[in-house]
């Protein structure tokens, strides 16, 4: 199955690429991101497929098991929390993640659902304040998209 994910925002824009060959399989994203500051950068799937309000109506990060926030590879972490992504100097973010957690099948599927890219870096909920074991202190939400079905 493949979805993609169309990321827009104030000078930020990019194609995310989903691909899982079956339920038990991880998911492959893929893609890229340009228009953000060189370093790392917050990636999330967040609940809503819904950008009438911008990016703040994709709501909070994805967490059907309500579980804390996380690193990609913490068992605790919210279904979402896919860690950072990094930008270069030329503002150009290249994406390459496997998770084992996310899924476009079945009921917990992030298909229609939505990716958040945040101006700061994701502390992975290692930091020392409240907002950490919630969103990662990431920061404003700069561009985001609605995740949807594909053919390739």
């Amino acid at each position: 199955m493949s979805a993609i994910c169309v990321i827009k925002g104030d000078g930020v824009e990019g194609i995310i690429n989903f691909k899982q060959i079956d339920n038990k399989s991880p998911v492959v994203i893929s893609g890229v991101i340009n228009g953000l500051k060189m370093g790392k950068h917050g990636f999330h799937v967040h609940e809503f497929g819904d950008t009438t309000n911008g990016c703040i109506s994709a709501g909070a990060h994805y967490n059907p098991f309500k579980k804390e926030h996380g690193g990609p590879n913490d068992e605790n972490r919210h279904v979402g929390d896919l860690g950072n992504i990094e930008s270069n100097q030329d503002k150009k973010s290249i994406i390459n993640i496997t998770d084992n957690i996310i899924t476009l099948f079945g009921q917990k599927s992030i298909v229609g659902r939505s990716i958040v890219v945040h101006e700061n870096e994701d502390d992975l909920g290692g930091g020392n304040t409240p907002d950490s074991k919630i969103t990662g202190n990431a920061g404003a939400r700069l561009g985001c998209g609605i995740i949807a079905l594909s053919k390739i």
